[in-house]
Parts: structure tokens; sequence; C-alpha cells
């Protein structure tokens, strides 16, 4: 009987599950189009930072009630009435919220929840200070907001798990065990 382990057809190999594989054109964009997001989204955060802002917190989501229909204004007011309790707080969070989602676009780090709450963050503006893009008037409305597609933009960060390219997800699934749906790693990487 042979017993040659180096020449055995059917020995078995120690395959790596996080091995490197190259990148295409399309990862790369991906990759870097998440990034350039994130540098976006730097931008947004330290806008919010900014006494300005957080000092007029409640009169701009106040000031896109007008001109609206009596439910999207009944909305606004429900938001404008439960942000005037502290407004710096709630200002203080969107802030933060909008810092950490710029910090883990750019690092590619739990990509699948920083995704999420960016959709859910954009619609929430989009609902409130943007006043759903209205109010809606033949020749004067011509865009939606700017939030609607931030939300979409996100949406599609998701579908392309775009953290996965030039990201940190990769190397954090193993060591976020049953927790590794919230960030996004290659199909092809956890194949063992």
């Amino acid at each position: 009987m042979i017993s040659n382990t180096t020449t055995s057809p059917l020995r078995k190999t120690p395959k790596s599950s996080y091995r490197s594989i190259p990148m295409n054109w399309r990862e790369r964009g991906v990759g870097i189009a998440r990034i350039i997001f994130g540098l976006v989204y730097v931008v947004a955060a330290t806008l919010k930072w900014q006494p300005q802002f957080q000092n007029t917190f409640v009169d701009q989501i106040s000031a896109v009630r007008d001109g609206q229909p009596v439910l999207i204004q009944a909305w606004i007011s429900f938001w404008a009435n439960l942000v005037s309790f502290n407004p710096l707080l709630f200002a203080r969070i969107e802030a933060s919220t909008e810092t950490a989602i710029a910090v883990f676009l750019i690092f590619g780090l739990f990509s699948n929840l920083t995704y999420i709450v960016g959709i859910l963050l954009s619609l929430g503006i989009w609902s409130t200070a943007e006043g759903f893009g209205g109010p809606f008037i033949p020749g004067h409305s011509t865009d939606i907001g700017t939030a609607f597609p931030y939300a979409i933009l996100f949406a599609e960060l998701l579908c392309l798990s775009a953290g996965r390219y030039y990201g940190l997800d990769s190397k954090l699934i193993p060591r976020l065990g049953r927790l590794g749906f919230l960030a996004s790693a290659s199909l092809r990487g956890r194949s063992k």
C-alpha cells in the first residue's frame, strides 16, 4: 500500500477561507465609490457639527411646513414638536450618526449595518427636514431633495456588498461569529 501523502490524490489540503483574490475593475470601482461617498459624508457630518446648524435645528424642520398638504404638515409638526423638547440633543444625535456613517463607509466596517442605518437616516431627513422634497408646485419644484437619492445609493451599496472591497469587513467577519451579518464579505472568501 502506498502512503505517500504528497502524491496521494485524496489528500486534504488546508485551504484558507479568507485568501486574497485579485479584484476586477468593477469591484475596485465599487470600493472606490464607497470611499468617495464616505468622504462626502465627512463633509455632511462636519456641517452638522457647526453651531449654526445645531442652534437652528427646530427652525430647519419647521420651515418646510409651508405650502405642504395638510397630512405632511401634521407629520412635520409632530417631528418639530418632538425635537423642540431638546433640539441640541437631536442635532448632536444626527451629527454623531453621520460621523459614524462616514467613518464606517471609508474603512468598510460593519457595512451592512451602516447601509441600513444610512437608508433609515436618509429617509428620515427626506421625510422631515426636506418635507418629502416638496411642496410640489408646477414651475417651482424641480427635484425631490438630496436625501432620497442618498437612500437609494445606500441600498445599492448594500446590494453590491461594497464593504468587501478595500474594506476591513473581510478581516472582521471571522471575529464576529454569529453577528457576521452586520458586515459584508466576499462570498468567494466564505467558502470552506
